[in-house]
């Protein structure tokens, strides 16, 4: 991609918190808003670079200068999986959802599908709010810093088990722990040093700091 590296796709979760999505953003930025997430975009007079929807949504007009990708309103994938889709094609390795979770759960679900969908393409992808971090972890190790009292958990995710093992301090040490998706021992863990990698030996997680 040219100058801009990090693209942000900004969806329509009805539980926008302004303030955040402002203050996170910044002009070097490519932002894509899925379908409604133009809404929140013209409330707080951001001009995004590309709009990906069906307009089912958002029925508004779109300002000039606005590159608009119109989808079928009968089709396979969600406004922000071909907004993920985009960033693959267009070659961004850091990808960044806003305003993805809260509202209704099957599209905050189907937003760590992205995580997924984005992670197995080599892409470094979150979802950010004011509160969280959401990460998909496939297998490998992952080194978390300067998160000391922060809150984490580790969750099954596309798979029936992962085992996972931690080092470094944290309230509830794991050597080879396997985690079964129909369990919950990997909520609720925290950070008790400000240097933890976290190991996911087989299968897969969904990870979220909490605590922000």
């Amino acid at each position: 991609m040219a100058e801009k590296v990090r693209a942000v796709i900004l969806c329509g979760s009805p539980e926008a918190d302004s303030g955040f999505i402002k203050n996170y953003l910044n002009d070097e930025d490519y932002i894509i808003c899925a379908d409604s997430g133009y809404n929140i975009a013209v409330s707080l007079g951001i001009k995004p670079d590309l709009f990906v929807g069906d307009f089912d949504s958002y029925l508004g007009y779109v300002d000039t200068g606005t590159e608009v990708i119109k989808l079928n309103t009968h089709k396979d994938d969600t406004d922000s999986m071909h907004c993920a889709e985009f960033c693959v094609k267009k070659g961004f390795k850091e990808v960044v959802l806003l305003n993805a979770s809260g509202g209704r759960l099957d599209h905050t679900i189907a937003n760590l599908s992205v995580l997924k969908y984005l992670a197995e393409k080599g892409v470094k992808a979150k979802i950010e709010t004011a509160r969280e971090t959401v990460q998909f972890l496939p297998s490998g190790e992952y080194t978390y810093s300067n998160l000391n009292g922060k809150t984490f958990s580790v969750i099954p995710f596309g798979c029936d088990k992962a085992v996972v093992s931690y080092e470094g301090d944290v309230e509830y040490p794991a050597d080879n722990l396997t985690l079964d998706s129909s369990l919950v021992i990997g909520v609720s863990n925290i950070f008790r040093s400000d240097n933890v990698k976290v190991k996911i030996l087989s299968g897969a997680v969904v990870f979220i700091v909490n605590g922000f």
